[in-house]
C-alpha cells in the first residue's frame, strides 16, 4: 500500500473507531483497552515495532501519516503511554527475545499496562541514589524499599523498577534493572492526589518481592546503562507526545488560544505568532530525532533537549495564556485552569529543567561538568536521603 492510501485507510478507520465526546460515561479504562486492541489488530499501534514482536514493521512515514490523521481526535491512550513511549523500547532495545515475547504483543494491544519505578523519597533527579534493594536468594530476587512519583502505577501490572544489588561499589555500578509484577503481594500502590486535584502518579511499597531472575532486564548491575536506554526514551516520548495525545488537548496551544483572545490587536498576534514558532520549532526538532533513531543513530543527550524545550514551551503557552485571557483563566471551572497548573509538572517529570540544562551543558556543548565527590566512593559510605 502506498502511503496515501495508507493515510486514506487511517483516517476512515478513525472516523469510524476514534470515541467521540459525547460517549457515556461508565468504565473508562476498559474502554481505552479495547480501543487499543482495535487500534492493535487494525494495525495502527506500534507502526514502527518489530513485526516479530507484535508491531507492524513499517516505517517512520506510516507513522507521521497516522499521526497526522489523529491529530484531530482525543484517544484514549494516556494509560499505555508509559509501555508505548518509555517500557516497552527499553525491552526491544535491551530486553532477552523471550521477554519480548512475553510482554510486546499485550503491552501494543492494551492487555496490560506497564509504569517505570526509578524515583524515590531521596532519589529524584539523582537516581543513581536510590535505596530500593534487591538481594539474589537461589534464581530469584527479593525486593524491599519505596518508589514515588510513579505515573498510572494504580492501573498498572507491570514494571520496570530499578533497584540496588551491590552497595559496595560506587552508585551509578550497583543497580540492576527488573520487571515486576505490580499485583504480587507485597506490592502496594498508593496514589498522590496533585495539585490539579487529580491523581496520576503514586508512591508504592515493596516489602519482600520476589522477582524471578529471567524477569531481570540486562546484566546484574550494569542497570545504569538499561536506565539510560529507558530515561532517553522516556524524554523522547514525552518531548512528542507518543502515546499521551500530543498537546490537542491542551486548552492553551496556538489553535486553542485563537477561538478566545482577540486576533485583531497586532500586539495579541505577535504573541500567537511567538507561540507558533517555539512549537514548530520543537516539532521539528523531534521529527529529526525520530528519523535519527529510526536510522540507527542514537540522539543521545539532545533528547535531553528536547524534554526542556518541551517544559519551557508548557510554560510559555501558560503564561501567555493567563495574560491573554486575564486572572479569571486560573479559576477552576475554567477550561484553561488545568493546563495552567500542569504546566510546572513538566519542568519536573523525567528530570528537572537543572538536570537537562547540566546534561546539554555537558554532553552537548562540551562544558566542564560540575565537581562530583561521589564518583569512586562505594554507596554503603555515602549519605544520601535516609541512609546514615
Amino acid at each position: 500500500m502506498n502511503l496515501a492510501d495508507y493515510r486514506r485507510a487511517a483516517s476512515a478507520w478513525l472516523r469510524d473507531n476514534a470515541p467521540t465526546d459525547d460517549r457515556p460515561e461508565g468504565d473508562g479504562l476498559g474502554r481505552a483497552k479495547e480501543f487499543m486492541a482495535r487500534l492493535h489488530d487494525a494495525g495502527y499501534s506500534g507502526i514502527t515495532w518489530p513485526a516479530q514482536w507484535g508491531g507492524q514493521g513499517l516505517t517512520q512515514a506510516e507513522e507521521r501519516a497516522f499521526a497526522a490523521e489523529a491529530r484531530d481526535y482525543t484517544l484514549p491512550t494516556y494509560v499505555f503511554s508509559i509501555g508505548l513511549g518509555m517500557t516497552g523500547p527499553t525491552l526491544v532495545d535491551r530486553g532477552t527475545d523471550a521477554q519480548r515475547e512475553r510482554f510486546i504483543r499485550p503491552l501494543l494491544r492494551g492487555e496490560e499496562i506497564w509504569c517505570q519505578l526509578f524515583s524515590e523519597p531521596g532519589a529524584g533527579s539523582d537516581v543513581a541514589s536510590l535505596q530500593t534493594r534487591a538481594v539474589l536468594d537461589g534464581d530469584h530476587w527479593v525486593v524491599n524499599g519505596q518508589k514515588v512519583w510513579t505515573s498510572v502505577a494504580h492501573h498498572a501490572d507491570w514494571g520496570l523498577l530499578l533497584a540496588r544489588t551491590d552497595v559496595d561499589v560506587p552508585k551509578h555500578k550497583g543497580l540492576t534493572m527488573f520487571v515486576v509484577d505490580m499485583h504480587h503481594p507485597g506490592v502496594t500502590v498508593r496514589p498522590l492526589k496533585d495539585m490539579t486535584g487529580r491523581s496520576n502518579f503514586n508512591e508504592i511499597f515493596f516489602d519482600n518481592v520476589i522477582i524471578p531472575d529471567e524477569h531481570r532486564v540486562g546484566e546484574v548491575n550494569d542497570g545504569w546503562s538499561v536506565a539510560v536506554t529507558t530515561l532517553l526514551h522516556e524524554r523522547l516520548s514525552i518531548s512528542s507526545g507518543v502515546g499521551m495525545g500530543g498537546q490537542k488537548d491542551n486548552p492553551a496551544t496556538l489553535e486553542a488560544l485563537r477561538k478566545v483572545v482577540d486576533t485583531e490587536d497586532p500586539l495579541v498576534r505577535d504573541q500567537l505568532v511567538e507561540l507558533h514558532i517555539r512549537t514548530r520549532a520543537l516539532a521539528l526538532f523531534n521529527q529529526r530525532l525520530a528519523q535519527e533513531t529510526r536510522a540507527g543513530i542514537f540522539p543521545g543527550a539532545r533528547g535531553s533537549a528536547a524534554k526542556l524545550l518541551l517544559a519551557e514551551l508548557y510554560m510559555f503557552q501558560a503564561d501567555l495564556a493567563t495574560r491573554l485571557v486575564g486572572p479569571e483563566a486560573a479559576l477552576a471551572d475554567h477550561p484553561l485552569a488545568h493546563a495552567i497548573s500542569l504546566a510546572p509538572a513538566m519542568a519536573l517529570g523525567g528530570g528537572t529543567n537543572e538536570i537537562m540544562r547540566n546534561i546539554v551543558g555537558d554532553r552537548v556543548l562540551g562544558l566542564p561538568p560540575e565537581p562530583r565527590v561521589d564518583k569512586t566512593v562505594p554507596f554503603k559510605d555515602l549519605k544520601v536521603g535516609t541512609q546514615t
